[in-house]
């Protein structure tokens, strides 16, 4: 129940005045509280329309696949120093990334081993640093089938493009994806080294470690072990995000285990 406080100064008429006035600035608070709940409220749904929107429009960017750029179809990566690497995935593509995609500035890298790919820099005439050089490498070594053997190291060797060629002595052949070098070879330190992870625009690269950690905010470093490659996609989407398929097309052949 309300109480009704009574000025025993004023008369009634005066009593009866001051509580109409209160009850006026009352109600304008009221009317304005209103006023401010509506307005909120409006601004509320166009907020929640905003939002909705942008969701959708995230929703039908996820839909769209990303653009493929064209060395996606090797193995590729970018050196630390922001060189892009190439390299062969099986014999068809070993001939095509010398045939077609490697120009004279460039440098190819192989290894002593039978079924071995050939990565090659695309310089665009600058100059490789060492950083990249020990890089690819690595990169060489480790997408060789001494991954798959347990290796920890390789012979690999680095050459001008104009040094690799089909050309053969009387009475020999050189198969698809298989090429004579001619000329001084320059050998390189290397080990088995790899890494993965997902690039600012939303790609797979996986390369040596180095490499991928300068161009990728989120990555999985990987060591030659017993778990199989479907497993090992799977913790790895879970922690960079991707596709499977991706992430399995980017891994070289054999068995892993996540370093720690």
């Amino acid at each position: 129940m309300a109480r009704i406080v009574f000025d025993l100064t004023k008369t009634v008429e005066q009593n009866a005045a001051a509580y109409f006035e209160k009850a006026k600035k009352a109600k304008k608070k009221i009317e304005g509280a209103e006023k401010a709940l509506q307005q909120s409220l409006r601004e509320l749904k166009e907020l929640e329309a905003k939002q909705e929107k942008e969701l959708k429009k995230l929703e039908e960017k996820k839909k769209i696949p990303a653009k493929k750029e064209w060395y996606e179809k090797f193995r590729w990566f970018r050196s630390s120093e922001g060189f892009l690497v190439i390299g062969g995935r099986d014999a068809t593509s070993n001939e095509v990334v010398i045939k077609k995609y490697t120009e004279s500035n460039d440098m190819v890298f192989h290894t002593d081993m039978a079924g071995s790919p050939f990565f090659a820099v695309k310089t665009e005439g600058k100059q490789v640093g060492e950083k990249t050089i020990h890089e690819v490498a690595d990169a060489t070594c480790t997408f060789s089938r001494a991954w798959k053997l347990g290796l920890q190291t390789s012979t690999v060797f680095y050459v001008r493009p104009e040094q690799v060629t089909k050309k053969t002595q009387s009475g020999e052949y050189m198969g698809k994806g298989a090429f004579m070098i001619y000329g001084k070879t320059n050998y390189v330190e290397n080990k088995v080294n790899l890494a993965i992870g997902m690039t600012e625009d939303g790609k797979i690269m996986a390369g040596p470690f180095e490499a991928v950690k300068a161009h990728c905010g989120k990555l999985v470093e990987l060591i030659p072990g017993n778990e199989k490659v479907s497993a090992v996609a799977k913790l790895i989407k879970h922690k960079i995000g991707g596709e499977i398929d991706d992430i399995i097309r980017a891994l070289p052949s054999g068995e892993f285990r996540v370093k720690k």
